[in-house]
């Protein structure tokens, strides 16, 4: 990755987690679950309001770090207003690209905001800070 690609990847981690997107529990909600990962203490809890199968709100509350946070917020950007199966869809994409060993290409022009979590992978001990948020997530499909 060139060095000016890694500042933007940075510089919108850091944006999010200063100024997390969807912060805070709704009134209301259908869903609620709370993630934890016991190795570093982070704590997730992710609000979520579903509609005809759809995600019509997706909030979230967390005491953890900048990665958590960031990967938090740009989650409830990404999956509001999508079908559930569209959500997992997208959920399972992160998973494969965070992988420590993933050759799964990133692209920014069709990835957006959410190709600067790629770079999680040159920790390995951070990437399940990074993958909390959609594990939560992940727990209302079942």
């Amino acid at each position: 990755m060139d060095a000016d690609l890694h500042d933007l990847y940075q510089s919108i981690i850091l944006d999010h987690n200063k100024r997390p997107r969807h912060y805070g529990a709704p009134e209301t909600y259908t869903h609620s679950d709370e993630g934890f990962n016991p190795l570093c203490g982070d704590k997730v809890t992710v609000f979520l309001t579903l509609k005809d199968g759809h995600i019509e709100t997706l909030c979230f509350e967390s005491a953890s770090c900048a990665i958590c946070k960031a990967s938090a917020s740009m989650m409830t950007e990404a999956l509001s207003g999508k079908s559930l199966q569209a959500a997992k869809e997208l959920s399972d994409r992160i998973h494969k690209f965070l992988s420590a060993d993933s050759d799964e290409f990133v692209n920014p022009a069709t990835d957006g905001e959410l190709a600067a979590l790629a770079g999680v992978r040159k920790f390995p001990a951070r990437i399940k800070c990074a993958l909390l948020p959609w594990e939560t997530f992940e727990n209302f499909e079942r």
